[in-house]
């Protein structure tokens, strides 16, 4: 039996001429919390519309649950859009009930009773959706989507726009008794994905440039990362830096640039020395999956030119 809840080989999509996913090849384990990472424009929201089976592969082969993707297979996947998809004029029961309807969900009224309260919303069931804050309405589609108990979630930037505290209180209940639920989440927020996803792919012009569990990712990275914000370091300071010992790959988009090292407490001094007037800011902090992200997927410093 295929342990892949999604298996996509070498698929292509295309809008006009450009090209969304480029033989994308990739598996999502069943039941687990898996993250698609990569810029605007990597794909990602191309691969879930397509996994949810709204749009279909120009070329290559997708299967969710062994099936390619169609409408028959809605029933086992919920879905949660960058855009929300109620109507901000219906009361919260009115458009789950509604959705409830859609997907056949038996005993409709005790199943919206309980996600309610499990996502900290029972206060405003009788409420307008448009009384409802950015977080709660995000909430909301999260619900939406678990109201047929699906085996599949699609997850794409649930959290846009969402204060720290609404965040923290949305993966806390929908990680809360998951069982073997698969989730795939796309987005732009690398620590969100470091704290909740076990495995992640990092996309670029869509193609995986990297797949693997954030500790893997991580793996082979220098122990701290400096982060500088600068107003302008020259090449040749530049190929300064990536001289010195201990001092690994410098990423770099604009005034900010991202640096791996052994010791930053050596690191910082030697940099103040060699650029005292163009350096604004230095934040450090032990590597994490955007370090790993910046190598594999940022721009980088190489010879004096971008790559």
């Amino acid at each position: 039996m295929n342990d892949a809840a999604i298996s996509a080989s070498s698929v292509v999509h295309a809008y006009s001429a450009r090209r969304a996913l480029d033989g994308l090849t990739l598996d999502v384990p069943r039941g687990s919390v898996y993250g698609l990472l990569g810029p605007n424009g990597s794909g990602k929201s191309t691969f879930i519309t397509m996994v949810a089976a709204m749009e279909t592969p120009g070329e290559g082969t997708l299967r969710v649950f062994g099936e390619a993707p169609a409408v028959r297979l809605r029933a086992r996947v919920g879905t949660v859009f960058q855009e929300n998809a109620h109507d901000p004029l219906l009361t919260v029961v009115d458009y789950l009930a509604l959705a409830a309807k859609v997907f056949g969900v038996r005993d409709a009224r005790a199943r919206i009773s309980t996600l309610l309260g499990q996502f900290g919303l029972a206060a405003r069931v009788a409420e307008p959706i448009n009384n409802l804050s950015g977080g709660m309405r995000r909430r909301l589609e999260v619900v939406r989507s678990l109201l047929h108990e699906p085996e599949l979630v699609l997850l794409d930037e649930p959290t846009t726009g969402v204060d720290p505290g609404e965040r923290r209180a949305l993966w806390a209940a929908l990680l809360d008794g998951r069982g073997d639920r698969t989730i795939l989440l796309a987005t732009n927020d690398l620590g969100e994905a470091e704290q909740v996803c076990e495995q992640v792919c990092f996309l670029r012009a869509g193609r995986m440039v990297a797949a693997g569990t954030p500790a893997d990712l991580k793996r082979g990275l220098l122990r701290e990362s400096v982060s500088i914000r600068t107003d302008g370091l020259t090449t040749v300071q530049l190929e300064q830096i990536t001289a010195w010992p201990g001092t690994g790959e410098i990423a770099f988009n604009g005034d900010h640039v991202h640096v791996m090292v052994d010791d930053a407490a050596t690191f910082v001094p030697r940099l103040f020395a060699l650029a005292p007037g163009a350096i604004r800011s230095v934040a450090l902090a032990p590597a994490t999956l955007e370090d790993a992200y910046f190598r594999l997927v940022g721009e980088r410093v190489v010879a004096g030119t971008v790559a």
